[in-house]
């Protein structure tokens, strides 16, 4: 998953259009992050095809879109290998072996 994926997964913790969802990415990742239209509707189709989020709703204006219980579980499953990535290298921060 790439990291702008996983960003989006988790600024759908609730129901969002896509404007608002690129507020919430920026959000979410303490202005890391700053997404355009295209990168976030790219990530949107992909994120659809692979059932992680679904169309909630489109009154012709805006697409408001969900994070499924599969997305839900992707999500869950991304952030326990980032914290075993940060685990992993946290020894040579530490200055000690990793034993």
């Amino acid at each position: 998953m790439t990291e702008a994926m996983y960003y989006v997964l988790l600024a759908l913790s609730t129901p969002l259009h896509g404007y608002a969802m690129m507020e919430a990415v920026q959000r979410v990742s303490s202005g890391r992050i700053k997404m355009g239209p295209g990168t976030l509707y790219g990530i949107l189709k992909r994120l659809q095809k692979n059932h992680l989020i679904f169309l909630e709703e489109a009154d012709g204006r805006r697409k408001v879109y969900q994070i499924t219980n599969l997305g839900r579980e992707a999500l869950e499953l991304e952030y326990k290998r980032l914290i075993s990535m940060v685990e992993d290298g946290a020894w040579i921060v530490r200055g000690g072996d990793k034993a």
